[in-house]
């Protein structure tokens, strides 16, 4: 697992322990084992070499690992992108079955909140983050198709123990929805497919079906915790994250 020391990466290393999965947890960030079957290594996506030891001997990856929100282009183009491919290619390499890889909400986070939209509607990132996670996801299929390595892209929505405000009202996953969105990325049959992952709140923005299909049924709703609110139809489903100021503070000069 890339991106160890993560939000979600502690909570599904956690999950995987109790459930005596052996895991190889890999982050630049220190992080101790959850259990006696977690081996942790520091590892840095942008360092080929490194990838292909650790992943020795793993018949599967998570790819958790990356810069988690809008950045310098240049920066998520280097750790989300070319990291991406050094995973990719690192499993192919170690005779992995199978990459899951953390995708994001984020790829189409320039519809609008009127539209309901599928992982087979074309890409709207919201920003130079998304972006990367469109490539991201083009490089699994490529992946999958060229070299036969299987790949589930899971977009994931806003991963929080509680939803804080009308966006998450729409966006919200759960942890325990999370669990079981990797669970069955991991676990299902198909050799290629892109799904969301997002809690069965009263209103979504994604469709849940193609998760369904690979068995992530979602239990959890943000209704329990927040009204929905309104926002306008013409409002992007990236929010705040979709505005100019978002990627423009953050570009290098």
């Amino acid at each position: 697992m890339t991106g160890a020391a993560g939000r979600i990466g502690r909570v599904l290393r956690a999950h995987l322990s109790e459930r005596g999965v052996p895991t190889v947890s890999l982050d630049v960030t220190e992080c101790a084992p959850v259990g006696p079957e977690d081996r942790v290594l520091h590892c840095d996506l942008r360092h080929l070499p490194e990838l292909v030891a650790a992943l020795r001997g793993c018949s599967g990856v998570v790819h958790l690992g990356g810069l988690p929100d809008e950045a310098d282009f240049h920066e998520l183009a280097d750790v989300n992108v070319v990291g991406t491919y050094h995973v990719l290619e690192a499993a192919r390499r170690a005779g992995s079955s199978r990459v899951v890889f953390a995708s994001s909400n984020r790829v189409t986070g320039s519809y609008p909140v009127s539209e309901t939209v599928t992982p087979s509607d074309p890409p709207r990132p919201d920003g130079f983050y998304g972006v990367s996670k469109v490539a991201g996801e083009s490089l699994c299929r490529l992946y999958a198709d060229k070299f036969g390595l299987s790949t589930i892209s899971v977009r994931i929505g806003s991963f929080k123990e509680r939803p804080e405000d009308v966006r998450h009202a729409r966006t919200w996953l759960s942890h325990a929805d999370a669990l079981r969105a990797f669970d069955a990325a991991m676990a299902t049959e198909a050799h290629s497919a892109v799904f969301y992952a997002v809690s069965r709140n009263s209103e979504r923005w994604w469709s849940l079906e193609e998760g369904e299909q690979l068995g992530f049924v979602p239990r959890d709703d943000a209704a329990t915790f927040i009204g929905l609110g309104a926002l306008a139809p013409d409002t992007p489903q990236g929010g705040p994250y979709a505005g100019p100021a978002h990627s423009l503070g953050r570009m290098r000069g």
